[in-house]
């Protein structure tokens, strides 16, 4: 280790910014210039391997290795930080310095991360935060895109083909998905969907976190989410205001959190590759093993068989057709098509999951019923129920469009006229 400090050193600051979905790296010089910026990198729970494998790719480009100072910032750069004895900076502190050295005509910032929320009037010296809930952040965003099956970029081109947002609630992530649901169940457009769900993080961000305050222009938006053109095309129509987009977006907490230490010249030599040798000496240690529970099974429970499963009838082979009554229910989260006969007497049934897709569901349950048993059939009559009972009861043609209690009643009753 003694022949490194022998090093000549480098006259740079170097920053991490350790967020709940990044690690943001930047190096600025003396002077206060931006050297080096990491892309924008997604860590998935690992973020030391990330910042090892960054800091090997930074020894090959530098010479001499050892930086003037070394900073950590962010929601999980404190660790580290106290790990390694480096300085850690508040992440308030890191985004206001990086915004006042390279947008001086700013007075507002919004930055939003993986996590967090965060207002800045930097005239006022005032701040806001969003509390412990992550509904308005980028992990809420990426949550409601893996709902249409789409990656976070695709959900944000899907968006800006709308032109006519839905209402969405954007104050909790609960209400929000329960909104999205029901449109999925009236057929709103997919892009109209993800478009509103732009706007109500807008919406909420304004009354939930900066509550009244002003937005004294210019505006810039920093942070990942910024990434997300739909939702700075909704913060611009909500606030009425022109929102400026910086260069690195996604790294000014590192750029700001280095050039604090440049701006200050602190001074605590780093050099590159004894850090990097302690943060694999850290992963050697560092004893972490991902488990899943099992599966759930019922071991002690009898569940005695139903009396529809038991006399489900044996239709293949028949010569003649047998009168069926389909009905279907189509739910947030499954869809169910079942057929029975008209003595109430099971002939097919089929679980999907609806997936926020209820047409498709629908289709694909009654084509199963179809291939195993259609030829066989000569159906009376549809009935349709769930949250999304209109909707499917329209594409079928229902003969019966009726709510869920009542239909869960009336089988409940059927099944044991005990109930």
């Amino acid at each position: 280790m003694g022949i490194y400090r022998m090093e000549k050193k480098l006259d740079k600051f170097i920053a991490y910014d350790i967020g709940a979905i990044s690690v943001n790296r930047a190096v600025v010089d003396k002077g206060g210039h931006i050297t080096d910026v990491l892309e924008y990198t997604r860590h998935y729970g690992e973020p030391v391997k990330i910042i090892l494998k960054d800091l090997k790719e930074l020894i090959k480009r530098h010479n001499p290795v050892t930086f003037s100072a070394f900073a950590f910032t962010g929601s999980g750069g404190k660790n580290l930080a106290n790990l390694l004895d480096f300085v850690f900076i508040n992440e308030i502190e890191a985004i206001t310095t990086a915004v006042k050295s390279i947008y001086p005509e700013v007075k507002t910032v919004i930055e939003i991360g993986g996590q967090d929320s965060k207002f800045i009037d930097i005239a006022a010296g005032d701040y806001a935060m969003n509390e412990l809930c992550a509904a308005g952040t980028g992990s809420f965003l990426d949550q409601q895109a893996s709902r249409f099956n789409l990656t976070i970029e695709e959900f944000c081109r899907l968006a800006l083909r709308s032109a006519k947002p839905s209402t969405i609630a954007g104050r909790c992530s609960v209400f929000a998905k329960s909104d999205m649901i029901h449109l999925q169940q009236e057929a709103a457009k997919d892009e109209n969907i993800a478009l509103g769900l732009c706007y109500a993080m807008a919406r909420s961000f304004k009354s939930g976190i900066v509550k009244g305050k002003k937005f004294e222009p210019p505006i810039i938006f920093c942070g990942g989410v910024s990434y997300n053109e739909a939702i700075t095309k909704a913060f611009e129509d909500i606030l009425k205001e022109k929102i400026i987009i910086p260069d690195y977006r996604h790294s000014i907490g590192a750029i700001g959190a280095a050039l604090n230490l440049a701006l200050k010249k602190f001074k605590k030599e780093a050099n590159l590759i004894e850090v990097s040798e302690k943060l694999e000496q850290f992963l050697k240690n560092f004893k972490y093993k991902k488990e899943t529970f099992k599966p759930l099974i019922i071991e002690k429970s009898i569940l005695p068989e139903s009396s529809y499963q038991k006399n489900k009838l044996d239709i293949k082979g028949r010569n003649n057709k047998v009168d069926a009554y389909i009905g279907v229910d189509v739910g947030s989260i499954s869809t169910n098509v079942v057929a029975i006969d008209r003595n109430k007497k099971l002939i097919q049934k089929v679980y999907l999951r609806t997936a926020g897709r209820p047409i498709e569901a629908v289709r694909k349950g009654i084509a199963v019923i179809g291939k195993e048993a259609g030829r066989y059939l000569n159906v009376k009559a549809v009935g349709t129920t769930g949250s999304g009972r209109y909707l499917i009861g329209d594409l079928v043609g229902a003969d019966l469009v009726i709510n869920e209690i009542t239909a869960q009643a009336t089988a409940a009753v059927d099944i044991d006229p005990a109930v």
